[in-house]
């Protein structure tokens, strides 16, 4: 049997494809230990309902810090902006797969015609009326894996992107619940603050009636008064970070601040133990380094097509359709033309750039796989460091409230030695600030503990799993 040309040329396009080499990806390696270092005596709380699941901020049962974290949701502009890249990412894939379909166009048109009569060829001067309708399809058969190759570095991209997104959610819910928990941190001092002020007012009024019978000094009387102002411009003071801090959340969940109030609150919960699991787990779960890991599949994916540039592009493209001069003759069998042929592009010389670019995809792989292994370290220590903190601050909390009962004490006792006519009132003053001062860092200790909570189940990627990650379309 003898093969036309056409066929001899496809044939040989598709035996050569069988030797195009083939990029297939493997996940870099990445450092794993068998252990954290601060995992050590450290006790996941039983049941285990503290463990990260979908809206994280849940463990610590604060109704309005869950309601603020839902408005986030639905309402931050960042988050949008996240959101819109994927979806544009997404739309990468679909466009790179319909390179792998025969793309099909018509183009019909209506002419009136007048030929010139000096054309060389000419058989009429008449003005005629000429009716077209041409179709063609053009299909680019995928020999050496470039479309496919391309198909998969858009894919990966956009699960990337993807994995951006959820970094970029769960950075916020953590921002949103450290600005609460540090916002309800300030409410609490300033209820110190103000019984502080409530209390040095009695002892104002104590050291004047003392003074008015005789018992105390002037002196006291301005010492009193003096502790009792400073206290108040303190507690005045405080509120400024406050305002900063709920300007911040009004932010976050997408409101104007000077339409946003969260009215003050007390109430501060105790850090709830968060089981860190293991640093292989970690691979998994956090959003970052999936993103890492997926932008070093679409450089792997880059180096495959690269390397398909050194081959033959095989072109199908057949054209065809109807054209008459007049309209009642469009549709007999004398109106049909047609052509057809494959095409075969060869890039014979270059001057290298072929070579360049393919040593500038190898070149954005390893920077990809580089950055990727970067990634675990940092979440690594990352890990390490809100572990260490929750270990360290509880033991520091638990000693700094042995400092303010025996501050508590204190206070108690030279009050009561004033009254008694042993002191003078500057030993209480100098017992009433110790105890201010101590109460004031047990409140801040608990909102560092808070903190370095947040940022711990931040570090653990909060809820998620690489298994969440959009499959989107294979090729």
């Amino acid at each position: 049997m003898t093969l036309t040309r056409p066929a001899a040329v496809a044939l040989f396009a598709i035996l050569a494809a069988s030797c195009a080499p083939k990029t297939t990806y493997v996940a870099p390696q990445a450092p794993a230990p068998a252990a954290y270092r601060e995992n050590a005596g450290w006790k996941a709380v039983e049941p285990a309902d503290a463990q990260q699941r979908g809206p994280w901020w849940e463990i610590y049962g604060d109704p309005d810090l869950n309601a603020l974290e839902v408005r986030l949701q639905v309402s931050n502009e960042t988050l949008r902006v996240a959101a819109a890249r994927f979806a544009e990412a997404r739309a990468v894939v679909g466009g790179a797969r319909a390179q792998l379909y025969p793309q099909a166009a018509i183009a019909p048109s209506i002419a009136a015609v007048k030929p010139s009569g000096n054309r060389a060829v000419s058989s009429f001067h008449d003005v005629y009326v000429d009716y077209l309708l041409p179709g063609s399809v053009s299909y680019e058969p995928d020999l050496w894996g470039r479309i496919r190759g391309t198909i998969e570095a858009s894919r990966a991209a956009a699960q990337a992107t993807a994995a951006d997104l959820e970094n970029v959610s769960l950075s916020l819910h953590a921002e949103l619940a450290l600005d609460y928990f540090a916002l309800r941190g300030i409410d609490r001092e300033k209820q110190l603050l103000d019984s502080a002020v409530a209390s040095y007012e009695r002892a104002l009024e104590l050291t004047q009636n003392r003074f008015q019978g005789g018992l105390a000094s002037q002196a006291d009387v301005a010492l009193a008064e003096t502790q009792l102002e400073t206290t108040r411009a303190q507690a005045i003071d405080i509120t400024v970070a406050r305002a900063a801090l709920e300007h911040a959340i009004a932010v976050l969940v997408g409101q104007p601040p000077s339409e946003f109030t969260l009215p003050p609150s007390p109430r501060v919960h105790a850090p709830i133990p968060v089981p860190a699991g293991l640093p292989s787990q970690l691979l998994e779960r956090r959003p970052d380094i999936a993103a890492a890991e997926r932008r070093a599949a679409a450089a792997s994916a880059q180096v495959g097509v690269a390397n398909s540039i050194y081959y033959p592009i095989l072109t199908l493209t057949a054209t065809g359709g109807i054209e008459s001069s007049s309209l009642t003759k469009l549709l007999t069998s004398v109106s049909t033309f047609w052509s057809a042929a494959p095409t075969l592009a060869v890039t014979v010389f270059d001057a290298g750039r072929r070579r360049a670019v393919q040593e500038q995809t190898r070149a954005v792989y390893d920077e990809s796989v580089a950055a990727y292994q970067e990634s675990v370290l940092v979440a690594l220590r990352e890990v390490e460091d809100e572990l260490a903190a929750l270990r360290i601050l509880g033991e520091e909390a638990a000693i700094q409230q042995r400092a303010v009962e025996a501050a508590e004490r204190s206070l108690a006792q030279a009050t009561n030695r004033y009254r008694g006519g042993l002191v003078s009132y500057l030993e209480v003053t100098s017992a009433q600030s110790v105890a201010l001062a101590n109460e004031r860092i047990a409140v801040q200790l608990l909102t560092r503990r808070l903190t370095a909570s947040v940022l711990l189940i931040k570090a653990l990627g909060g809820g998620w799993n690489a298994s969440m990650l959009p499959a989107l379309a294979t090729p």
